[in-house]
């Protein structure tokens, strides 16, 4: 079964972390809007932006028409994010702030930028095209969002995030830049990089410095 899934990862990556992180995604946005007391179609409309805006983003730059307006069942992915959301928070406590909803968050973040990756590198795009994708593919859904949920963006402004996803996108391109059969682990390469800092981020409390922090500006 391991091997199994390994050639499947090898053979397809896009693929395999596409699903995962459509349904990964579309459960943290779904689970934010439960907290806010959407209605059905508000917690729908908000699973479904947080996974399908970054990649709709990725695609347009890209010049392609996006994935999830040529596939049926790029949609019924993110429903299945939806409905599990549904589900946790019938048993859980605060679905959104729970650890499974958490690894969820890290696992998608990690798809979406390997995914991004994938497009970026496939598009031809210079190293700062890969990275860039790879962050908006990964961070893009979450800024929607919290738009759509009345807020900043989380990522401008808290916690160590979209920075997982620029390590994630550097360490695939670099992997790629070797060559010599290392780019054959570049997917996997991003994925756990990504999903590795945002993690530790997590455990550890890590977060990027403000200006007033470092002592650039005064404190208003």
């Amino acid at each position: 079964m391991i091997f199994e899934v390994l050639e499947t990862l090898f053979d397809d990556p896009f693929a395999v972390m596409n699903t995962i992180g459509l349904v990964a995604f579309a459960l943290v946005g779904a689970a934010k809007a439960i907290r806010e007391r959407f209605d059905l179609f508000g917690v729908t409309v908000v699973g479904l932006a947080t996974a399908f805006a970054g990649g709709m983003t990725r695609d347009l730059l890209v010049n392609r028409v996006p994935l999830a307006l040529r596939a049926l069942d790029e949609i019924a992915l993110g429903m299945i994010g939806v409905a599990l959301a549904i589900g946790i928070t019938a048993v859980l406590e605060s679905p959104d702030e729970h650890p499974i909803t958490q690894i969820s968050d890290a696992v998608g973040l990690a798809a979406f930028a390997t995914t991004g990756a994938i497009v970026a590198t496939e598009a031809g795009l210079s190293s700062f095209g890969v990275v860039a994708i790879a962050t908006i593919n990964a961070a893009g859904g979450g800024a929607v969002a919290d738009i759509l949920l009345d807020r900043s963006p989380f990522i401008l402004f808290d916690d160590f995030y979209a920075s997982c996803a620029v390590l994630g996108g550097t360490s695939y391109w670099l992997l790629t830049a070797v060559g010599g059969g290392a780019e054959a682990f570049a997917p996997a390469a991003c994925a756990a990089v990504t999903v590795g800092t945002r993690l530790a981020a997590v455990t550890y409390g890590w977060s990027l410095p403000s200006v007033q922090v470092l002592g650039l500006v005064r404190e208003q």
